[in-house]
């Protein structure tokens, strides 16, 4: 029975584990550092995709499009204008239209979703405005569509 007793304690000798904290094994501000460069990396990446998806749709022509498909180019300032940023804040990217020096109107949303705007027409002297009434023709939304199935794929492997 004593032998018995001894293997027992000299078994519980060898499992006792020591409590190790994490800060042994690796650096915590190197590994958030990372995970945050990374981050902006690739949500900077995602950005970029959606914007060049979002500009390719846009079409350059004379003649309007049909409700529900994304929207024409007349002039080209659309899809000159479309940008993404990254927010450091709030740890996000912002991908749109930007707005231009207009005091009235808000033609990009108005496309997205639908909606109406002041138009203004004529020369200088003969200015006029003029409140139209819009369909929507998404571009925005549809290129996040298209690109959000590559996005896991960014992050996989990225903290090194």
């Amino acid at each position: 029975m004593e032998a018995i007793l001894s293997k027992a304690e000299n078994l519980s000798t060898m499992l006792r584990m020591k409590t190790v904290s994490l800060d042994m094994f690796f650096d915590r501000k190197k590994v958030v550092d990372a995970a945050g460069k990374a981050n902006r990396r690739n949500l900077s990446k995602a950005g970029a995709f959606i914007r060049t998806t979002a500009r390719s749709s846009i079409r350059r022509r004379k003649g309007a499009s049909a409700p529900g498909s994304p929207p024409s180019s007349h002039t080209g300032l659309l899809k000159r204008f479309i940008f993404f940023g990254f927010d450091r804040g709030r740890q996000t990217v912002v991908v749109g239209p930007m707005r231009l020096n207009q005091k009235a109107g808000t033609a990009p949303a108005a496309l997205e979703h639908g909606g109406s705007t002041v138009v203004i027409e004529g020369l200088r002297r003969r200015r006029r405005r003029r409140r139209v009434r819009i369909r929507a023709r998404p571009f925005m939304g549809p290129a996040l569509a298209k690109e959000a199935p590559k996005f896991p794929k960014l992050w996989a492997n990225s903290v090194k």
